[in-house]
């Protein structure tokens, strides 16, 4: 019977440090990420061409290849992201930015961290 609640309070000491790790692992960063200020872009600074961006913070990292052609957003591409994230808000916040020609658009409700984190790399690129 000892043995039995020694191997019970093991399991759920296990269990209690994996749900700590994994709250600790989801909030990491989330405030900042909140709070991560996106500046506009001048496009009419901007040559042709193809342009690499990178954000990464906490559990959000992602690269985007941004394509401008006379001075206007063509196309954005996401070439490599570590995040889950749901495509639609991807492609709702890509669009935004192509539709508006700039990153200063809406976050897309519920994935503000995320949005935020693609509107970033998309400035990066840009403002090299």
């Amino acid at each position: 019977m000892k043995k039995a609640m020694i191997i019970i309070l093991s399991i759920l000491g296990v269990l209690v440090l994996v749900g700590a790790g994994g709250m600790f692992y989801i909030t990491n960063g989330l405030e900042s990420g909140e709070n991560l200020a996106i500046n506009p872009v001048d496009l009419t600074e901007i040559e042709d061409g193809s342009y690499a961006g990178v954000y990464q913070a906490g559990r959000w990292s992602n690269e985007v290849a941004v394509s401008v052609a006379d001075h206007q957003i063509k196309n954005i591409e996401v070439v490599k992201t570590i995040n889950i994230d749901d495509p639609e808000m991807t492609s709702t916040i890509i669009n935004n930015v192509i539709e508006k020609q700039n990153t200063t658009v809406d976050t897309v409700t519920g994935a503000t961290v995320s949005s935020k984190a693609y509107l970033k790399s998309i400035e990066n690129a840009l403002s090299q």
